[in-house]
């Protein structure tokens, strides 16, 4: 537990996962070999969604489709990929396997699942990646028979299994929030182009955020090293090229509108700027996705909300974080994991 200005006790969920928020389903499956993976979120029931996309160089589906003022509120799942492109193949499959089961937006006598995607660029990471191009299919189908309500694990799974970021390897993280009656959470993949620590220390630009030690728990270095706003890019430092991108969801069982995700997804962004540096950048394509279950309360005026769009950007922070602190190191790794440092 840690505290706001204001004295207030902010906790995290039972599991510290996106899973926290009822009515969320969780699957990683990715090719060790490759060292690529897929991460599927599936709704038990359509949610209500939007995005924000804010990097330079994003791989995406249905993104438009999100937008507040289009006709589609309601998404029956959300997939995170690698692969780059070839990625977005992933997304079909979780597609055609939902129609099999009868989900989908109603047009007619045709139901069309609605599940957008966003991929991130994993291509140059060392794996073995001959015939890559076919493996998406069936990682987003095994992804989606995995997905589980009690699926909590960060690190070197899925979506972020070969996921590398300027100093230290990547990953997929996911952190949760108890919001009064709300509950809210993040799941990231975290591919950066820049940093998530402070210099050439270990402490992560995430650790204001931090409740307990679920990081590390080494707080802000004191003082700050004369490197603390130094730019470190992935191309520069680990050797794999200018090849990024940082995609992922915040989730709440709030009732909100489409537009009021689109805020949602607008606060998430500014975690995912407060634990990477820089973020955003021209060869990014960091994409946040929000959804609302709305099985709970919708907030009771503005005044809710904010404090609502406060908590995205501190789980995605945290989550963030989580995915580089949870990474494994295994031969061949073009940069170190964050625990061999």
């Amino acid at each position: 537990m840690t505290m706001t200005a204001a004295g207030h006790a902010i906790s995290a969920g039972p599991n510290n996962a996106l899973t926290d928020v009822e009515g969320i389903l969780v699957g990683h499956a990715d090719n060790a070999a490759a060292r690529t993976g897929t991460s599927v979120i599936l709704f038990e029931e359509p949610a209500t969604a939007s995005v924000s996309v804010m990097g330079g160089a994003p791989g995406t589906r249905e993104t438009d489709l999100l937008r507040p003022d289009n006709t589609v509120e309601r998404i029956d799942a959300l997939v995170l990929s690698g692969g780059s492109a070839f990625g977005l193949a992933a997304a079909d499959a979780v597609m055609r396997a939902l129609a099999e089961g009868g989900r989908g937006f109603a047009i007619g006598p045709h139901k069309v699942p609605i599940v957008p995607s966003a991929i991130l660029f994993d291509l140059m990471n060392g794996g073995e990646k001959t015939g890559h191009e076919a493996l998406y299919g069936p990682l987003g189908l095994a992804a989606l028979n995995a997905a589980s309500a009690s699926e909590q694990r960060c690190g070197s799974i899925g979506a972020g299994r070969g996921a590398l970021t300027a100093r230290i390897k990547g990953g997929v993280g996911t952190a949760s929030e108890i919001l009064g009656q709300t509950r809210i959470a993040a799941l990231v993949a975290v591919n950066a182009l820049g940093s998530p620590l402070i210099g050439q220390t270990r402490h992560f630009h995430a650790a204001a955020f931090e409740i307990g030690d679920e990081f590390g728990g080494l707080g802000f270095p004191a003082p700050l090293p004369a490197d603390a706003a130094e730019t470190r890019l992935k191309g520069t430092v680990s050797g794999s090229g200018p090849t990024a991108t940082t995609i992922g969801l915040v989730a709440t069982d709030a009732r909100l509108t489409k537009a009021q995700c689109r805020r949602l997804a607008v606060a998430g962004q500014d975690g995912l700027a407060r634990a990477l540096f820089p973020a955003h950048t021209v060869l990014d394509g960091d994409t946040v996705f929000a959804a609302a279950t709305g099985r709970g309360p919708a907030p009771a005026d503005p005044h809710a909300l904010m404090h609502l769009e406060a908590a995205a950007a501190r789980v995605m922070a945290r989550a963030i974080a989580r995915a580089v602190f949870h990474a494994e190191p295994e031969e061949g790794d073009r940069v170190p994991a964050w625990k061999n440092l």
